[in-house]
């Protein structure tokens, strides 16, 4: 299958997906979103016992593309729901594949780039790489990735990053737990290229079935997590901090909140 926005390399049983806007620091759009879930669920039904997932260009991925944002006032309340709706989708399909994933990040993961990072098995990333949940720096709620983060590093922890908005390191994302491992930039393809080797010398039906479990083990809470996400994302976007969030965005000013809370 052809493919616009990402780049498909298998070499059996290995298969490597790599995010293919660099002039847009592969920031992402629907149509990659779309890309992305369809390539994924291919996986299944082929010889594929590991995934890589990497970036080309500066960036693994810098989150939201400008033209996604620039359109966000003129979509009805319908839309907004597809659009969580199939960010959900994208990061339940990753989480939920039966082979091990594997993200290799170099440079930039924000946002729903950090979301793609975080939702792979495992997670290396060269010395500059960047994470960060901003979306409350433009009066967005990170709705979705929230329930992903929670599970991971605490509600804590989770509270600290998604709160702020701030952005953090790959040492700083290896002591909370969202990376695996720090590696060299020279040697981030080698080494993820080795951990594949490594999963591959083991049983493909119990690496399988320890995903399943995994899985159903925290399915109940994430699926009610992912539930109340899903309306706070939508519900978000119908707010006057959200269309002044997006206004100071896309004209370089710094926003003027409203004083007053829910």
């Amino acid at each position: 299958m052809s493919y616009k926005t990402i780049l498909i390399d298998d070499n059996p049983p290995i298969r490597t997906i790599t995010l293919n806007r660099p002039e847009r620091r592969n920031a992402m759009t629907a149509e990659m979103q779309t890309e992305l879930i369809e390539a994924f669920e291919q996986i299944s039904a082929g010889p594929t016992r590991v995934l890589i997932l990497a970036g080309v260009g500066e960036a693994f991925c810098s989150g939201l593309d400008l033209s996604e944002l620039q359109a966000m006032h003129s979509k009805t309340p319908a839309d907004h729901r597809a659009d969580a709706e199939r960010i959900a989708r994208l990061f339940i399909t990753l989480r939920e594949l039966p082979i091990p994933t594997i993200a290799a990040v170099h440079g930039p993961a924000i946002a729903g780039g950090t979301g793609l990072a975080m939702n792979c098995d495992f997670t290396l990333a060269t010395p500059p790489s960047k994470f960060g949940f901003t979306e409350v720096r433009i009066g967005f709620v990170p709705a979705l990735v929230s329930a992903f983060l929670s599970l991971q590093v605490g509600e804590k922890r989770a509270r600290d990053l998604l709160l702020t908005g701030r952005l953090f390191d790959a040492a700083e994302a290896h002591q909370l737990g969202l990376v695996n491992e720090v590696v060299a930039h020279a040697e981030l393809m080698t080494r993820a290229q080795s951990l594949a080797q490594t999963l591959l010398a083991n049983s493909p039906e119990s690496l399988s079935a320890t995903k399943r479990l995994l899985v159903e083990q925290s399915r109940s809470w994430l699926d009610a997590a992912v539930a109340a996400a899903l309306e706070a994302n939508v519900a978000s976007r119908e707010t006057s901090d959200f269309r002044e969030g997006i206004a100071a965005f896309l004209e370089k000013r710094k926003p003027v909140w409203s004083k007053t809370h829910p």
